[in-house]
């Protein structure tokens, strides 16, 4: 009898034991939102001088290391030094988890989480610098089909300018795309919008790409 209380015991034990690890595991689980995953923008403004190559990629390989517990993948980044600028692409449930990541991995939040729709990407051919431009077209002002179409147009005459668009990302809330592409110089991605559409950025960065 005394024994088949011991069993009965260790028993109870067990199973107090696995529960614990149950509520542990769904506690873990519910990190992640349920709600289907769609692509960011997150962009941090550092101040020109305060980052480099180097420190974002190493920043980078913690994200990656986290990204996981939150439901997020990064995708690639884009790290305009010059400036302090470092944009990041990935998918996500909700730019909190975003926010999420980054904090655990190294603590540097973005100034801005973006959702964005983008296009289909095209190969990086080499040989020249990568530069981002920046359109701000203000909020209600633009619309991802809008965009898919200046788009096509920038690329009907890209050739004569020596430019090869990368891709695109809208934010169609704030009214913001960011063109990634390849180029001699800054004059020659702008020339391009102006003949194909006339939509003139606001900005054009040189960057380095990273994933």
């Amino acid at each position: 009898m005394k024994m088949n209380r011991t069993l009965l015991c260790l028993l109870l034990i067990n199973f107090i034991s696995f529960m614990g690890m149950a509520q542990n595991s769904r506690k873990e689980t519910s990190k992640i939102d349920p709600a289907p995953a769609r692509l960011y923008i997150d962009i941090h403004h550092l101040e020109p001088g305060k980052v480099s190559a180097a420190d974002v990629a190493a920043a980078h390989e913690k994200d990656l290391a986290v990204q996981k517990k939150y439901g997020v993948k990064f995708i690639q980044y884009l790290v305009d030094t010059e400036h302090g600028d470092v944009y990041c692409l990935s998918s996500a449930h909700n730019p909190e988890a975003i926010s999420k990541t980054h904090a655990e991995a190294h603590g540097l939040l973005p100034d801005e989480v973006l959702p964005v729709t983008d296009g289909m990407a095209a190969k990086i051919k080499g040989g020249k610098n990568l530069y981002l431009d920046i359109h701000e077209l203000g909020a209600g002002n633009v619309t991802a089909a809008a965009v898919a179409d200046a788009h096509q147009k920038d690329l009907a005459v890209q050739e004569k300018f020596g430019v090869n668009f990368i891709n695109y990302w809208v934010n169609e809330k704030k009214g913001i795309v960011l063109c990634l592409a390849e180029a001699a110089d800054a004059n020659a991605v702008i020339a391009t919008h102006k003949e194909a559409h006339g939509l003139i950025p606001k900005s054009v960065s040189i960057v380095e790409q990273g994933q």
